[in-house]
């Protein structure tokens, strides 16, 4: 272990490459939270220590477990293509029904452009739809976007169950792990982050930016088809 950094949105942790997830937030009181365990000598613990926190039922922990299962994937850059998760939803949602579970700042492009748009949230705003809805409007979608925050949260398992074995499935978020080992859960796309600049990134997130404000970092998108065509 290197290095761990937990800022007001972002956790990130520094091993052979430097992974980053989402600093879960919540709105008004949460009693369940529970302290840190042992802040401070987290870096006595090894990776694979670290990794299992992704497990743990304080959504802090987990995500300090999810930056480390980050920082140990070594990206095949040469897999992946620059393209940006709201435009691929764009293109694959055009004139269909899409549901998107997680609010983004590029939800308004898809109004006017998709048939249906579903968004599905724990905090909903106007127009989204509770997350209790999502058993209910994710088996119609032909196009499912989850956040990557599912895993911090532990639904990942259930959004997943809950897709139609027709809709393309997107996972995307700076949580989000690049890994093709999710396309044999039925993930079509997976739209994350890799950080490119350790230091800096690490420095942003200790002084609190958020992810638009993280510097040092590529956004990068790995496909089904593309993996499955370049491994013949």
């Amino acid at each position: 272990m290197q290095d761990i950094r937990q800022g007001a949105f972002q956790t990130a942790v520094l091993t052979r490459n430097c992974g980053l997830a989402s600093t879960p937030h919540f709105t008004g009181t949460h009693p369940d939270r529970t302290p840190m365990i042992e802040p401070g000598l987290l870096l006595e613990r090894d990776a694979r220590a670290l990794a299992q926190l992704a497990k743990s039922q304080d959504l802090y922990e987990a995500a300090i477990g999810m930056a480390t299962i980050n920082s140990l994937i070594d990206i095949d850059r040469k897999r992946c293509v620059k393209v940006n998760a709201g435009d691929l939803i764009v293109e694959k949602g055009r004139g269909r029904r899409v549901a998107i579970v997680g609010h983004f700042p590029f939800i308004p492009r898809l109004r006017g452009i998709v048939k249906d748009l579903w968004v599905i949230e724990k905090n909903p705003r106007e127009g989204d739809f509770p997350e209790a809805e999502a058993g209910h409007l994710i088996p119609q979608a032909d196009v499912v976007a989850i956040t990557g925050t599912a895993f911090t949260n532990h639904t990942i398992e259930r959004l997943l169950e809950l897709c139609s074995p027709e809709a393309y499935v997107i996972i995307l978020g700076d949580t989000s792990p690049l890994s093709p080992a999710l396309f044999d859960y039925g993930v079509d796309a997976i739209s994350g982050t890799r950080v490119i600049d350790a230091g800096l990134a690490l420095l942003c997130v200790s002084q609190g930016a958020n992810f638009r404000q993280i510097k040092g970092i590529e956004l990068l998108t790995m496909k089904r088809d593309s993996w499955i065509s370049r491994s013949f």
